[in-house]
């Protein structure tokens, strides 16, 4: 028998709040094409170190690398913005910043997932599904 969750973002970002507030450096998540996205973007953005896929019968993993070790996080805080029961969309002017700047959005357009910025630069709205600081 195998566990799914309904919401695989809001699965995701509860493992890294959970990882990094027990002071592990890396843990494992089923995967999938959305959660690798996220991560690209969270790489990108240095919020995380690293991320791999971990191939396995019957379902991959993508292992995630937080932080080095000895190395403090860099998340301080992740949260799921648009939720299954209220999808929060944003114009390209409506794109909110966080915390003046050091934190980024993680936003769901028609091209893809996209920090803030890079949907500002392209001249995209959507989604908004994490805050991360």
């Amino acid at each position: 028998m195998s566990l799914q969750s309904t919401d695989q973002i809001a699965d995701l970002i509860t493992r890294i709040r959970n990882a990094i507030m027990v002071n592990k450096n890396e843990i494992s998540v089923p995967a999938s094409k959305l959660k690798l996205a996220i991560l690209e973007g969270l790489k990108r953005t240095k919020f995380i170190t690293d991320y791999s896929v971990v191939e396995a019968t019957p379902r991959n993993s993508i292992r995630v690398v937080i932080n080095e070790i000895n190395e403090a996080p860099r998340i301080n805080e992740i949260t799921k913005v648009s939720k299954p029961g209220r999808r929060v969309y944003a114009g390209v002017d409506e794109l909110p910043k966080v915390k003046s700047g050091r934190g980024i959005v993680l936003i769901s357009t028609s091209k893809g997932i996209m920090t803030g910025d890079e949907a500002k630069q392209a001249r995209l709205g959507g989604e908004i599904l994490v805050k991360v600081w």
